[in-house]
């Protein structure tokens, strides 16, 4: 049973009159649909998953309007779902994570943007920036700069963000570029409500087709010698465009100020809301967001309005530039416009507010105070000092009482069935020795951290197979490659696999079969479980039953690439995997060794039996969930199956005994049951205190009487 959209479904029908009241992602996924789009595509992953998650679920109603939906199976294969904008006025959107899919999709985009598009083409990037990101801290920007593509960063309120998408749908087609809108994280969290509009149909479509393909046109290929025309034609024409589009149609928005005329705030669109809090901080603005400095929003970052820049700082004596990231591309934009025109207003930026990191309230407000203790020092600051300083003496007071605060490393979810595999490995390399580890992105990422520690670099999604060719020849045992089933066909099928077969390379390679891509938000792939054989493990209840074992996509793949040493084991078997693990790493087969570890995704068994199971509770049916524990007379406190496990229901209570001091291990509520604890106390050989236990609710009647004679035995046999 996986994640259902209905509520979210239905605020994408809303109509003319109607009021969309939610998130900000939703409100643009609302908004592609009433800008008339074609086509829409991507690659999931936070913060802009549900867009495409929403999308794909919605397609009975999008099918209406006669609007195409993919799930690709990478960013680039959906950067290449734009090229249909090239020849046709089809409008298309595409969606994906952040920097690093922007990355991967870098060759199309590139191509995409030479002979520009007819269509209006968006491509939606979560600009997973700052502390709550989970990727490498890098910007977008520089891809509008490089390959000349529109960059929108629109001020997080959901009508301007409606606005924004519509614009861009229509500048792109009145410049010929294709568009990107950067979205961070609490833009797209933000929560807010708009006038909706009717969705349009697109004039070509699903459901009307187009009769004759276009005639062939050598400009509309990105192929020399036509490139060439190509980057004048983005020069001389396409930047120009935009840039007046931009102008009349006032995409970035100008506020006026009060008092304080005479300097001036140029802020990107994403950062507007934290820059309100911060200036009203500072007293310099009021509840309702009417600032006494005038604000210069970009909604559109790229390319800048040399015009609009210099129109803003005229009679100004200084600017402060607030750009979140590094480098400061929009901050030397502005000062090369405002020298060029000879505008002398001063420019602050990165010299007033740090250069790396995410602009937090604090972080803007301590770049306000500079600025303002600078050039308006008739101002009263002594509040918003009082107001900092009290925010650093609460944390330190904090930080005195309770002391340094323990760490707490993200780890696996309870019963995760790739933890069991890297406590085999684990256990394995205390026979073979260290071993180098090329991790990937994905839940199996978390081994990193303790108790496992495993991993030696990340180098991309799939990649690692790839990672460890540079490596593994120069290491004196053989070294692994941990991938899962998403990043195998992502990327690590081609760029791991097809290149190991090829050049006979000595390797071995985990891949992590869980039949989802689980860290994105559980989205179905080539070997998802189809829905037969999830009723089937759901009427039978049983935890150890894999899933994946019904679709053997992967293992047909990788037979049909020419891998000839394959084994199939299943994650939960610690002794198992330890005993392949350690054949990988020593068999006399010299190519490339592929173990595929067989174990469903937890959270997804959890959403699909716990329906089932309160179905038959409800019934009165009887229903047996099996329980782990630990006998704390026999635990001998040296908490070895903790260091093994790092599962959160695995862990320490104060000894029942009082003549001894160590605490003993438990089992806490919250376990699933999959039973690794007993498992690893096998393969490790620990102490046999881990107990199996059958709870049954509704229990048959002579269950019942069997439960009742064993209470009195056992009750006989213990002493008074």
């Amino acid at each position: 049973m996986e994640v259902q959209f209905t509520e979210e479904i239905r605020q994408l029908q809303l109509g003319a009159g109607d009021t969309f009241h939610g998130e900000g992602i939703l409100a643009i996924t609302k908004a592609l649909l009433q800008s008339g789009v074609a086509y829409i595509g991507g690659y999931q992953g936070a913060p802009v998953s549900h867009l495409l998650d929403v999308m794909v679920q919605a397609r009975p109603y999008v099918d209406t309007l006669g609007v195409h939906v993919e799930a690709c199976s990478n960013e680039a294969s959906a950067a290449a779902m734009l090229g249909a904008s090239i020849h046709y006025p089809l409008r298309g959107a595409v969606t994906w994570k952040s920097i690093v899919g922007t990355n991967v999709a870098a060759d199309a985009l590139s191509n995409l943007a030479s002979p520009g598009v007819v269509g209006g083409a968006l491509i939606v990037v979560g600009e997973d920036y700052g502390e709550g990101a989970s990727v490498i801290q890098e910007r977008t920007h520089a891809y509008a700069l490089k390959s000349t593509l529109l960059l929108l960063d629109p001020r997080p309120e959901l009508a301007n963000m409606v606005r924004c998408v519509e614009h861009a749908f229509a500048l792109s087609e009145a410049s010929n570029m294709p568009a990107i809108m950067e979205l961070r994280i609490r833009a797209c969290h933000v929560r807010g409500r708009f006038a909706c509009k009717d969705n349009l149909a697109p004039r070509l479509s699903t459901r009307a087709l187009i009769e004759e393909p276009a005639g062939f046109d050598y400009m509309r290929l990105a192929h020399p010698p036509v490139t060439f025309r190509h980057e004048k034609l983005k020069l001389e024409q396409r930047i120009p465009a935009a840039q007046a589009y931009i102008a009349q149609r006032g995409l970035n928005e100008r506020f006026e100020g009060g008092r304080h005329a005479d300097v001036g705030l140029v802020v990107q669109g994403g950062l507007y809301n934290a820059l309100q809090r911060a200036l009203q901080q500072l007293g310099l603005a009021d509840a309702f967001g009417a600032s006494e400095i005038p604000l210069l929003v970009l909604n559109v970052t790229y390319p800048l309005v040399p015009a609009e820049i210099t129109g803003f700082a005229a009679g100004k004596r200084a600017l402060l530039v607030l750009e979140e990231g590094s480098p400061e591309y929009i901050e030397k934009d502005i000062v090369q416009a405002l020298r060029r025109r000879d505008v002398q207003s001063v420019v602050h930026g990165k010299d007033l507010l740090p250069g790396a990191g995410e602009y937090t309230v604090e972080v803007i407000a301590r770049g306000l105070l500079a600025f303002c203790e600078r050039w308006l020092p008739q101002l009263d600051l002594t509040p918003a000092r009082a107001w900092l300083a009290g925010n650093e003496a609460r944390r330190a007071g904090i930080a005195k009482e309770l002391g340094a605060l323990p760490a707490r490393p993200p780890g696996f979810c309870i019963g995760c069935p790739e933890r069991p595999v890297f406590a085999a490995l684990k256990l394995a390399q205390q026979e073979v020795g260290p071993v180098h580890v090329a991790a990937d992105i994905g839940c199996h990422a978390l081994a990193t951290f303790e108790p496992f520690s495993s991993g030696h670099s990340i180098l991309g999604y799939g990649m690692s197979l790839a990672s460890r060719a540079g490596v593994s020849p120069m290491m004196q045992r053989r070294s692994i490659a941990v991938m899962g089933d998403g990043g195998f066909w992502h990327n690590g099928l081609l760029t791991g696999v097809q290149a190991a077969v090829f050049n006979g390379d000595d390797a071995v390679l985990v891949i992590m079969k869980n039949g989802y891509t689980s860290a994105t938000g559980t989205q179905d792939i080539l070997n998802t479980p189809d829905d037969e054989a999830k009723a089937e493990a759901a009427a039978k209840a049983q935890l150890h039953q894999s899933l994946a074992h019904k679709n053997h996509t992967i293992e047909d793949t990788l037979k049909g690439m020419g891998v000839q040493w394959l084994r199939v084991v299943h994650t939960y078997e610690v002794d198992a995997m330890r005993r392949t693990l350690e054949e990988a790493l020593t068999s006399e087969f010299a190519g490339l060794k592929v173990i595929v570890a067989e174990g469903e995704c937890q959270l997804e068994r959890q959403r699909r039996i716990k329906p089932w199971i309160a179905s038959l509770l409800q019934r009165g049916e009887r229903v047996e969930r099996v329980r782990y524990g630990v006998d704390e007379d026999v635990c001998n406190g040296d908490h070895a199956c903790i260091r093994l496990s790092g599962c959160p229901t695995l862990t320490i209570k104060d000894n029942p005994d009082p003549l001894k001091a160590d605490p003993v291990a438990t089992v806490i509520d919250g376990c699933v049951g999959c039973g690794l604890c007993g498992a690893n106390a096998h393969a490790a050989t620990l102490c046999p205190s881990f107990y199996r236990a059958e709870v049954i609710r509704n229990p048959r009647w002579h269950e019942r009487l069997l439960a009742g004679l064993r209470s009195r035995l056992v009750a006989l046999l213990q002493p008074a």
